[in-house]
């Protein structure tokens, strides 16, 4: 197995590239191929999928983006081809939120997942991400909201009752005005 491949991008097509390491060209199905220029130099990260009917790669631009691809294929009912659409569409930290928070609605917008396997992904998969995947900013976002909320004198309880409501995507600040208004309720 390959982890990574170092080389030169000599193909763009529209759901895979063709990286020319040594004279070999390697085709390495990716998320967004586009995120790639031609004839520049690039480490790929790779993972390599070996069938009895296909023997395909993977690429992704970061280890993190690799990680997260091989925790969704564990899932129970979802394969490369249907987790690389994920990866195409969502970033890496709105799928790990969506994954925590049990949000179906937003795992269900991705191509070929429904109500079952969404549902699945959050069972199998709750939990497990923030501790193998780098998610440093959405977790010390989230640590820094906490000990703002119990410098407040909230107790854990009561701040873990809120936290699945607060919008991540917003900054600190909008995160903590947004819990106090949740826990004045």
């Amino acid at each position: 197995m390959y982890s990574y491949l170092k080389g030169i991008v000599t193909e763009i097509e529209s759901n895979y590239i063709t990286l020319d390491v040594n004279g070999i060209g390697y085709l390495i199905y990716t998320a967004n191929p586009y995120q790639f220029n031609l004839n520049e130099e690039y480490k790929v990260y790779t993972y390599q999928l070996v069938k009895e009917d296909e023997l395909s790669l993977y690429g992704f631009k970061t280890i993190e983006d690799k990680q997260l691809f091989l925790k969704l294929i564990s899932v129970k009912g979802l394969g490369c081809k249907m987790a690389l659409p994920m990866l195409a569409t969502g970033s890496a930290e709105g799928i790990i939120d969506a994954i925590e928070r049990e949000n179906i609605l937003y795992l269900k917008k991705f191509p070929k997942i429904g109500d079952k396997v969404a549902r699945q992904i959050i069972l199998d998969l709750k939990g497990k991400l923030a501790a193998n995947i780098n998610t440093s900013e959405l977790v010390s976002t989230m640590d820094e909201l906490v000990e703002v909320l119990k410098g407040l004198g909230y107790k854990m309880p009561d701040i873990k009752k809120v936290l699945p409501h607060i919008d991540r995507s917003k900054t600190i600040e909008e995160q903590i005005k947004e819990a106090l208004r949740l826990l004045l309720k």
